[in-house]
Formats: structure tokens, C-alpha cells, sequence
């Protein structure tokens, strides 16, 4: 594969530009830097340079994010900073048939709710893990305004009508953790759905917090805004 299709192929901008990184000598290779952009390349296991940034090569991206509150995600935000500019530009600008480029969020998560969010340029991925019919476990912690008692537990493991549905919505699981601390389970992902169970009991959410998909747990290293690569261990997690 030439160089200068690598690139293009992460995010690096039109073919003409990642031609011209590299006849500048903006990118490297473990030999240096290198001015030919019909180079052939290998590109599996690929790491490279471009200004002196490394990137691993990624045939599809898949990341996670620590989502910080007083975010969207939108690619146009109407009130509050994107999430999308937590992320570089090469990411943002990987290439695809359709018209909106860059990783996308695999669902959403509200402005105030922070925590573990997946994004990927991946569409079946997407379409996978936001079907209804495979039923992904995503875990909330839950802070509520009122004390917890077990008859809220109950009711939401036993299922509570949401307005604007007349089918019960039940929590996989659910476990008063604190007074106020609510640890709830989820495998489908209504229009606000958590806030909405919480107050169809008679409670409030104050924060909302998502720590895992899946087998896949946020990692206490992530700070919020900071985001990582997934590896393969990690994708195995998330699909079981």
C-alpha cells in the first residue's frame, strides 16, 4: 500500500495533502523520515510519524472516551462544546462513503451524563451495538436526590410504563449501593431513559455516570476528556 494512501486512509486529509506531508519530510518511518509518497508500505503493525506525533495504522478505529459533563454528542452541538473536539483531527476526518466523516459515537449519552462512550467509524459495529435484538448491558451508576428504599429497587426490576410507552421497561439488574447511590443495568436505550425510570419511582437523578458496556469497564485512568484506543481484548468484551 503507498504511503501517502495510508495516510489518507487515517485521516490525514486528501490524497494531495498526505503527498505533501511526506515530500516535506513531515513523516517517518523507524528509519527516519522519508520524501516518497508512492513509497509501498506494509501497513499492518504500521507505527509512523507525522510532525513528530506517532500513530498506530487501525484499519477501522475503535475507541473509548471518558465523556466529561457539559458535552454533546453531536457533530453540531446546539448549546454545550461536541465531544468530537476532544479528539485529534486525524480522527475526526477518517475518510468514509458516507457523507459525514470521522468516528461516530455509538449512541448518545445527555450533556450532564458523563462516563464510558464508544465511538467508531465502523458502521456495522454501530448498527451491532445499537440493535435492540442484542441486548448489550450498560451499566449506570445512578445518583439520586430522594434516599433509595427496596420497593424503588423492586419496581425497577419488575418494570415501570414510561409515557410514552405502554410496555414495561425493566432493569437487568439494579442494587442500592448508598443512600443516594443507585447501580442500574440496562440493555436497550430509550430517549432519556434512565432519568425518566427514576422519576416514574418517585426519584430524581442528580448525576449520571456510565462505567461499563458489556464486560468492558471504564478504566480509572481515563480521565475525563481523554480517550484510547480498544484492543482486541477489549472489542471481546464488548460483544461477548
Amino acid at each position: 500500500m503507498q504511503l501517502q494512501d495510508i495516510l489518507y486512509s487515517q485521516g490525514f486529509g486528501t490524497r494531495r495533502v498526505c503527498a505533501g506531508l511526506i515530500q516535506q519530510g513531515f513523516v517517518s518511518l523507524d528509519d527516519g523520515a522519508v520524501t516518497d509518497a508512492a513509497m509501498e508500505v506494509e501497513a499492518a503493525g504500521l507505527r509512523f510519524r507525522v510532525q513528530g506525533v506517532e500513530w498506530p495504522y487501525h484499519e477501522r478505529a475503535y475507541l473509548m472516551l471518558h465523556k466529561p459533563a457539559g458535552t454533546e454528542c453531536s457533530q453540531k452541538p446546539s448549546t454545550y462544546p461536541s465531544i468530537y473536539t476532544l479528539l485529534p483531527a486525524p480522527l475526526r476526518q477518517r475518510p468514509q462513503k458516507g457523507p459525514v466523516q470521522g468516528v461516530q459515537a455509538v449512541g448518545r449519552l445527555d450533556q450532564d451524563t458523563t462516563g464510558l462512550l464508544l465511538l467508531t467509524d465502523d458502521g456495522k459495529f454501530i448498527h451491532r451495538m445499537s440493535s435492540p435484538r442484542h441486548h448489550v448491558p450498560k451499566v449506570y451508576e445512578v445518583t439520586a436526590k430522594h434516599p433509595i428504599d427496596e420497593a424503588q429497587v423492586q419496581k425497577l426490576l419488575q418494570g415501570v410504563v414510561l409515557d410514552d410507552d405502554p410496555k414495561p421497561v425493566r432493569a437487568a439488574a439494579c442494587e442500592a449501593v448508598g443512600e443516594h447511590h443507585l447501580r442500574l443495568t440496562l440493555t436497550e436505550g430509550k430517549y432519556h431513559q434512565v432519568k425518566r425510570m427514576l422519576a416514574a419511582v418517585g426519584n430524581r437523578v442528580e448525576a449520571l455516570h456510565r462505567s461499563q458496556i458489556g464486560a468492558l469497564v471504564l478504566p480509572p485512568a481515563l480521565l475525563p476528556g481523554q480517550w484510547c484506543w480498544l484492543s482486541a481484548e477489549d472489542l471481546a468484551k464488548i460483544s461477548g
